[in-house]
């Protein structure tokens, strides 16, 4: 064994062990106190060995991707890779839903009473709603929404309110939603490192984007849809800063990144990953402008109707304490997120993050430090989102976003097949014995 992969193990092993204490230390602390407000600490999930539909198809996918995906991925035309990777990443996070069946899997998981689809009947009348959605954010409020609504800008429910609209309503249509665009982030990556780094490094990276245990949140949680949006304006802005039609590439960049600030308060932080970019681009200005008037679209539009950014977030900050994070101890949830991230990200994540910081203090290669920069910058992100407060738990599908930037870094690890087995039991076990929140 060589000293680089040794070292890549004891990452591996050193995450391990913040897990077994954040799941120790976190029992004890909800039996105690109850203060966690989850049923399997650091996770929202109860023990809950079984096994269901999606179980055959799962073992499948992860065997499939094992023995074929580093050779795919290396000789593929380019577009088929990215269509394959969609098509890949889609099968394996349709059979991990599967493995909770079809109701419970999918169908029923954003219609609890904390979803978005419990109000679709709310916005009937979507101006006037807009006019008034500060108005029940807090819990001592009339009628106040339920936690997800009141957390976050109300582009999120829109969207299920405009899929209801077309005819797609219900829990199985929203789930449909969530996976087959939250998948599409994947591509969105491979995009980026190809634009920014180079082709070489995404397609290595392909396979553990495809096999990563968040798809075990993906699908289905909204917040997977936020990580496609997000993974897209990214791409287009990639895309937009090394020339690659500046004007229609910065002004999708723009418009999705707008969107974003109306998905979720939280990815307020992609200005990190966006700056990192812009860094990185050998065409920064020009696309500049197209990128601001993209980005304006939302914003003036939600603000024209009657929607208060700024107002409803501090009422959101009110809304938080208010409820489970008044009560959660930040002590216990700053460094049991990390843990969670470890678990959605997976070993391989954790060693190749090793190999990130090894890559830009060395600076062994230009298309090296450049993905090093665009990995850096989202786990600067995050760690801002921890130390933030706002975070306290679940973060397993809140940090989505953040997390599918992390995973490109596999690109540089050795024994990919072994890795990639580490990823895909991870994430069987995770879903066979656990019952997720999402």
């Amino acid at each position: 064994m060589n000293r680089d992969l040794r070292r890549d193990l004891y990452a591996a092993l050193a995450a391990a062990l913040l897990v077994t204490a954040a799941i120790v230390i976190g029992t004890v602390i909800q039996h105690r106190y109850g203060t966690l407000r989850v049923g399997w600490p650091p996770l929202l999930a109860t023990w809950e060995p079984h096994v269901g539909p999606g179980t055959p198809a799962a073992l499948a996918v992860a065997i499939a991707v094992v023995a074929y995906g580093p050779s795919l991925a290396a000789r593929l035309p380019w577009r088929t890779l990215l269509l394959a990777t969609w098509g890949a990443g889609m099968a394996w996070t349709w059979s991990l839903a599967l493995v909770d069946g079809w109701h419970r899997g999918i169908a029923e998981q954003l219609t609890t009473g904390s979803e978005y689809l419990r109000v679709i009947h709310r916005f009937q009348d979507i101006t006037a709603t807009l006019q008034g959605f500060n108005d029940h954010i807090l819990i001592d409020t009339p009628d106040n929404w339920p936690a997800h609504v009141a957390g976050h800008p109300p582009a999120a429910t829109l969207t299920f309110v405009l899929l209801d609209r077309i005819g797609l309503g219900g829990g199985g249509w929203a789930g449909v939603w969530c996976i087959t665009v939250g998948t599409t982030a994947a591509v969105a990556v491979l995009l980026t490192v190809r634009t920014l780094a180079d082709e070489s490094l995404a397609r290595r990276a392909a396979p553990f984007l495809v096999l990563a245990p968040a798809a075990v949140w993906v699908g289905t949680s909204a917040d997977g849809y936020f990580a496609a949006v997000t993974a897209w304006a990214v791409a287009f802005l990639a895309l937009a800063v090394t020339g690659r039609r500046p004007a229609w590439t910065g002004l999708a960049s723009g418009l999705l990144f707008g969107l974003t600030m109306y998905l979720s308060y939280g990815l307020t932080l992609f200005a990190v990953i966006a700056a990192a970019v812009l860094l990185l681009g050998s065409n920064r200005w020009r696309p500049l402008p197209f990128v601001l008037a993209g980005f304006l679209v939302v914003p003036v539009t939600f603000t024209a109707i009657g929607f208060d950014w700024w107002e409803a977030y501090r009422l959101l900050v009110r809304r938080y304490y208010q409820g489970a994070g008044g009560v959660r101890p930040y002590g216990y949830w700053v460094w049991a997120n990390l843990a969670c991230t470890v678990l959605i990200v997976g070993p391989a994540t954790v060693a190749a993050l090793r190999r990130t910081a090894v890559k830009l203090t060395h600076r062994r290669s230009r298309p090296d430090v450049r993905l090093g920069v665009l990995v850096l910058a989202a786990l600067l992100a995050l760690l801002v989102a921890d130390l933030s407060g706002m975070s306290k738990a679940e973060t397993e599908r809140i940090w989505l976003p953040f997390v599918m930037w992390l995973l490109p870094a596999c690109a540089w690890l050795t024994g990919v097949r072994g890795w990639l087995v580490g990823q895909a039991v991870l994430a069987l076990l995770l879903n066979h014995l656990l019952l997720t929140g999402w």
